[in-house]
């Protein structure tokens, strides 16, 4: 789903996703008012209620801050056995709960990687811009405040899906006092010092850090094989003594240096960089086990959907007989004269296989159908 898309995850959290880039780049506070139901949707009270009372969350998943300072995991976790072999670090939901009662924030971190709802919207939200994001959430009693004016070391998307939250954001033009209630979001630049207070009922509000991909890493990454071409032997003995020798033979290996950087292949580098990036998210395959089932009775007419948050990106290689086909946690070595087979399914929503007719027979589409229904790019539409 593109950036400006409507209904796409950027939209939903800032709007306007053109208005928001231009915000992001001046480094700006941006607010946002959206539907109030999309977001509670997301994590709601009940929600938070069902993982620390009725799940096996364990840390670290929950941390529970009071007063600006993080509370020992032992003051509400508890040890337990499953198939006669220990477990740590459960939480005890009477003993978090009576924690919260007396004032203490719980925090739910990483809810990317088993909330199905934020699961799915991070999912989007990281193909939209690019860079790996995560959720956490903060449910903090009436009054209180869990930490301290503090900045974050990444960029912050903040939303609320329950009670309000009195914030105060530092920014180069004075402080800021916004109010959250479900249905406003807030952006909050890398660096931004905040702090927040719930008002007078119980707040919940989720953050969704965006951990940038920055030049000076992709620069790194596209030199390092050149770096690790220098040799590594000793600096010359008496060097101390004769400095200019020394200044002589750096220069010429940093022009030779400069002379193989000069050398590398922009685009390849920048393939190497989406290969790296769409091979490495979290495996996301909800609804998995009934596509796995399915599959094996998948039929030309059957209506097949592009699962939500995953990439299909093809990369040429050096054999031309071959494509490569990064799917997010993984990629897919295939013969290169499928490629407008998968262009086809690149560019729809929703197809049948017998959408693929006029690129492949029916054995050979039934067959790359129900290789990326196993994949997990395709789910068999119930």
């Amino acid at each position: 789903m593109s950036a400006d898309a409507p209904g796409s995850a950027l939209d939903l959290l800032s709007g306007d996703a053109q208005t928001f880039l231009a915000k992001v780049w001046a480094s700006r506070v941006h607010v946002h008012h959206a539907d109030p139901d999309a977001l509670v949707g997301l994590l709601s009270l009940d929600d938070v209620d069902e993982l620390l009372t009725s799940s096996a969350i364990r840390t670290p998943s929950v941390r529970i801050a009071q007063d600006g300072a993080v509370l020992p995991e032992s003051s509400y976790t508890r040890g337990a056995t499953l198939a006669g072999r220990p477990l740590s670090g459960l939480v005890d939901g009477r003993r978090a709960l009576a924690l919260f009662d007396g004032g203490a924030t719980i925090v739910l971190q990483g809810l990317h990687r088993y909330w199905p709802a934020l699961t799915a919207l991070i999912a989007e939200l990281e193909l939209e811009l690019g860079h790996p994001c995560q959720a956490n959430a903060y449910l903090t009693p009436p009054g209180a405040q869990g930490f301290a004016v503090h900045s974050d070391s990444h960029d912050v998307f903040v939303f609320q899906t329950a009670g309000s939250k009195q914030w105060e954001v530092h920014t180069p033009d004075g402080v800021e006092e916004p109010l959250l209630v479900p249905g406003i979001s807030m952006y909050l630049p890398t660096g931004t010092p905040h702090a927040a207070r719930a008002q007078d009922t119980v707040s919940l509000h989720v953050t969704l850090g965006i951990n940038q991909l920055t030049w000076r890493g992709l620069v790194e990454r596209s030199v390092r094989d050149v770096l690790a071409g220098v040799s590594d032997e000793h600096l010359p003995a008496g060097w101390l003594d004769d400095p200019d020798r020394l200044a002589d033979e750096l220069g010429r290996r940093l022009e030779l240096l400069a002379g193989n950087v000069r050398n590398l292949d922009a685009g390849g580098a920048v393939d190497a960089e989406v290969r790296r990036f769409l091979t490495t998210r979290p495996s996301r395959l909800a609804g998995g086990l009934h596509d796995v089932l399915a599959a094996g009775d998948l039929a030309d007419g059957t209506l097949l959907r592009r699962r939500a948050g995953h990439p299909c990106v093809l990369l040429a290689g050096a054999d031309p007989s071959r494509v490569e086909v990064l799917l997010g946690d993984r990629s897919l070595d295939v013969p290169a004269r499928i490629r407008p087979a998968l262009e086809e399914v690149r560019s729809r929503r929703e197809l049948r296989p017998s959408d693929l007719a006029d690129h492949l027979d029916e054995q050979s589409r039934l067959v790359l159908c129900r290789r990326l229904v196993r994949e997990g790019l395709l789910e068999v539409v119930r």
